[in-house]
């Protein structure tokens, strides 16, 4: 019984060391994976706006996935409406 009150100290502690030692890298890791999704968005999307993409046979599949998240990539990415000619999400 001791024991398995040790041990449930250890790992509540382990998890306050592991939450204070991350904190200062979170905003650097989410911008990080923010840059990475919008590289990605554009590399899906980059045929429908004029820029060959020689992977489009495999990036096509993933459009429709992606469509929701559309808007909020071009507003992030600095365009205030659509940049694709037959798709208006604004």
């Amino acid at each position: 019984m001791k024991f398995d009150a040790v041990k449930a100290w250890f790992r509540q502690a382990n998890f306050y060391v592991e939450e204070v030692y991350n904190a200062p890298y979170r905003s650097a890791i989410a911008r990080a994976q923010r840059e990475q999704d919008d590289l990605f968005m554009l590399l899906i999307f980059s045929e429908m706006m004029g820029v060959p993409n020689p992977a489009s046979y495999y990036t096509l599949e993933l459009q429709p996935l992606l469509m929701e998240r559309f808007h909020d990539w071009h507003l992030r990415m600095g365009m205030e409406h659509s940049p694709l000619d037959n798709f208006k999400c604004c």
